[in-house]
């Protein structure tokens, strides 16, 4: 049993948004394309507090982009994103949400930041993706979505903890910074991940049968 896990594509995350990643939204159709090949697909979501210390703007004479530590961890400071209840925070309109079965929110608490689906930063809570794949049969992941360097990676990399086996869907994701990307492919290559594209799934041979009469 396989699963597509659609990292956080949202609208702050895309062309015009808060923290754009370029070329962000020209994943999304083929993220629309890929979800009828899986058992399963889910999709998280950042949903951040206000107060979020990974936000620049709530540290005294800080900037986007600098780094820092936060309670012991390596942390950028970010522009203000995904913020509860606000339009950036919103899955992208394009995005065809028909076959997500679960939408797993992070970064909820605002004193640690939280790239991956499974847990924060600090592995000191879990969101229940871990449990819920388990609870459904899953052996595997394919991980696709936004930023590929760091919520992708992040993913990827708990992913593989976890005991599932992992596959990067290169073309379906895009990075913030492409030298980022390849070191985080290069990692998950190491940690035993794969890197595929999408064509590897949407071959003939891969499609999706008809269910029986």
């Amino acid at each position: 049993m396989k699963a597509l896990l659609l990292i956080d594509v949202q609208n702050d995350f895309v062309p015009g948004g808060a923290l754009a990643v370029p070329e962000g939204d020209q994943v999304i159709s083929l993220l629309n394309q890929l979800q009828p090949h899986f058992d399963l697909v889910v999709a998280t979501q950042d949903w951040h507090p206000v107060t979020h210390k990974s936000f620049a703007v709530n540290h005294v004479g800080r900037q986007p982009f600098e780094e820092t530590k936060l309670h012991g961890l390596p942390q950028v400071l970010w522009p203000a994103h995904c913020v509860q209840g606000t339009p950036g925070a919103e899955l992208h309109s394009e995005l065809n949400t028909n076959r997500i079965e679960a939408i797993f929110r992070k970064g909820t608490d605002p004193e640690i930041d939280s790239y991956s689906g499974f847990y924060d930063n600090g592995h000191r809570k879990a969101t229940g993706l871990a449990a819920y794949l388990f609870g459904r049969g899953i052996t595997s992941v394919y991980v696709a979505g936004l930023a590929a360097d760091y919520c992708v990676h992040f993913t990827a990399k708990d992913a593989l903890a976890e005991s599932f086996a992992t596959f990067l869907i290169e073309d379906a994701t895009r990075p913030i910074n492409l030298e980022g990307f390849e070191r985080a492919k290069a990692d998950l290559q190491s940690r035993g991940g794969k890197i595929i594209s999408s064509t590897e799934l949407l071959s003939p041979q891969n499609a999706p049968q008809p269910l029986p009469a």
